[in-house]
């Protein structure tokens, strides 16, 4: 791969600047000879108030940020290759997009700075590498710099791997901010739009697996047509509405495209699972309450899913000490199960650690975590107990 050194100005770089507010199309600079948002390029994530207004109070202090790589395509023009976040920060500022606090805190757009501070800004110099090689020269090296100081995630890094046609529409439907359905989507999936976790999602859920989203990246890269993607999204997101009427914070980030292959062929009562939401969402004992979904879907027989409360250590000792005072006067064992057998055991007083606290009534069966509802067995029998 060549490299050349070159020294732009930001004047340079932003004449022509044009900037998308949608976030799905490229972007341009240098009268339209460089493309700012290469299709291989994630989203701009500095527009916080924070990271935007950091770069340009550094070309205000003069202050040196960093090299910028181009890379030169094969009919003459240029793509950002590294730096997008910081060229992109240039142009928004240049063109009033946010504001800058000055010496005495007001904020100030661009068009408002004095002349001498405008030309500070534009006339600041920026070192570029303009790079030149094949593509997978250029996209090889391009997952390995971090030079902006934010490392690229794995979707963005798939989506630099196999641009083309697929990624764009891709990137268009779930990397849209102004996309009305983020909102309704959101409910279900964590993450933003801008840094690609949507666009991730809908790729699990069409492939199967997070593993296989590279493959099958790869084997639809040169298509234009994303809408079978699109279909299984959808179908998705309505049989979690469907299934689950009311949104809780609870269900956003929970693994839908797995539990959607899993259960989405059985049959459910919507109203009947809202109400069992309720009742585990009141009950203080239930720990886990993104595991009430798929405890729900699965029959409400795997009860790991809840992380059900265990009695407290003082609850655990209170009731061992009662059951094993009472044990000693009866002369049988402190652990009622061995007491009404006929083994070595049936009089043995077991030492505290060698019991666990178990519910008389079952958790799951309504018995709740208290003390009247507490008592102590050996393990061995109360493993053999489990949940009658």
């Amino acid at each position: 791969m060549k490299t050349t050194l070159r020294n732009y100005t930001v004047r340079e770089i932003c004449d022509g600047f044009t900037y998308n507010e949608v976030e799905a199309k490229g972007l341009f600079g240098l009268s339209g000879k460089l493309t700012i948002q290469p299709e291989y390029q994630r989203n701009y994530i500095y527009a916080d108030g924070k990271r935007d207004v950091a770069v340009i109070e550094s070309l205000l202090k003069s202050y040196p940020l960093g090299l910028i790589y181009f890379n030169k395509t094969k009919d003459g023009l240029l793509e950002v290759l590294d730096g997008q976040q910081r060229i992109t920060s240039f142009g928004r500022y240049v063109t009033d997009k946010f504001a800058v606090k000055d010496e005495n805190s007001l904020e100030q757009i661009f068009s408002g700075l004095s002349e001498d501070k405008q030309n500070r800004i534009l006339d600041s110099n920026i070192l570029v590498y303009e790079c030149e090689g094949a593509e997978s020269e250029i996209k090889e090296w391009f997952q390995t710099i971090n030079t902006a100081g934010i490392p690229l995630n794995n979707q963005e890094l798939l989506n630099a791997v196999y641009s083309g046609p697929f990624v764009s529409a891709g990137k268009e439907v779930f990397s849209n901010s102004q996309n009305s359905n983020i909102q309704k989507w959101s409910a279900y999936i964590s993450g933003t739009v801008n840094r690609q976790d949507y666009w991730e999602r809908a790729l699990e859920w069409a492939c199967g697996s997070k593993d296989n989203i590279g493959l099958f990246m790869s084997k639809h890269r040169r298509d234009s047509d994303i809408s079978s993607v699109e279909l299984h999204f959808n179908r998705v997101i309505d049989w979690i509405s469907e299934t689950f009427p009311n949104v809780e914070s609870e269900m956003r980030g929970i693994e839908w495209g797995r539990l959607h292959q899993k259960f989405s062929n059985n049959v459910q009562d919507p109203v009947a699972n809202g109400q069992k939401v309720q009742e585990l969402y009141s009950d203080p004992f239930v720990k886990n309450r993104r595991g009430i979904f798929e405890f729900i879907l699965s029959g409400q027989t795997d009860f790991k899913l809840l992380e059900v409360r265990i009695f407290e250590e003082p609850i655990k000792r209170s009731r061992y000490e009662r059951q094993t005072a009472d044990a000693k006067r009866n002369q049988v064992s402190n652990c009622s199960l061995c007491a009404i057998g006929n083994e070595i055991n049936n009089k043995k007083i077991w030492a505290l650690l060698d019991m666990d606290a178990d519910h008389i009534k079952a958790w799951s069966k309504g018995g709740s975590t208290s003390p009247e509802n507490c008592e102590l067995l050996c393990k061995t029998h109360n493993r053999a107990k489990g949940n009658r």
